[in-house]
């Protein structure tokens, strides 16, 4: 999952940031409207963390051109107010959640997972293919009931894969799903994580690479 964290307070930035990607998503930080607005038009997000007091483009602007675009990126609106009345207008705008700081952590976390479930097609908290069990609720993952202690990189790179039913997911399509926009050598590191998630997963092999193509987990 990608997300895109718009916040002008560098300290609360970085913080939601790095938390967001210790549970294993994928996370860009834009400091203002604009910023926001250039990246979302050049990447792929499931959902934005959108502070509503922003310099440069107030954050129900942000918000405005979202929807008037027709991304299908999810909105979880963050602000100092919390009256009735500015969630109300929050959600008025076409945010799909609203936040009041100061907030838990977990309570953000809990929001985000559930705003991006609902930018895909509905499928099951738990995914089970070919005796992988991967359970991103509790960010666990088995194989043939053996836990897999598994890398917030690698455990990104497993869920895209069983997402997909056994279609393949192009190199291309699992760095837009995981990793940050600033990702350096991007090809290597996808190379890399598969490399240490097949060792992980074990005999026999699951992860297969359908050459020019991708990979695939089969059934």
């Amino acid at each position: 999952m990608r997300v895109l964290v718009v916040e002008d307070e560098d300290f609360l930035a970085e913080m939601i940031a790095e938390g967001l990607r210790r549970d294993a998503l994928a996370v860009d930080v834009a400091p203002d409207g604009p910023e926001a607005l250039r990246k979302l038009q050049f990447g792929a997000y499931d959902v934005m963390v959108l502070d509503r007091d922003l310099p440069g483009l107030h954050g129900d602007e942000v918000c405005r051109r979202v929807v008037r675009q027709g991304l299908l990126t999810r909105i979880l609106m963050l602000t100092a107010s919390g009256t009735v009345r500015d969630r109300v207008d929050g959600l008025g705008l076409g945010a799909d959640d609203y936040l009041t700081k100061p907030f838990a952590y977990d309570e953000l976390l809990a929001r985000v997972l559930a705003l991006g479930r609902r930018a895909h097609p509905a499928l099951p908290p738990v995914l089970e293919r070919a005796g992988i069990v991967l359970d991103t609720a509790r960010r666990q993952a088995s194989r043939d009931g053996r836990y897999l202690n598994l890398s917030r990189k690698e455990f990104a790179v497993l869920e895209a894969l069983l997402r997909a039913e056994g279609a393949v997911v192009s190199g291309e399509d699992l760095i837009e799903q995981v990793w940050e926009e600033h990702t350096s050598y991007r090809t290597s590191a996808v190379r890399v994580a598969l490399s240490k998630l097949r060792a992980k997963l074990g005999e026999p092999p699951v992860v297969e690479t359908v050459p020019g193509a991708g990979y695939r987990i089969a059934s």
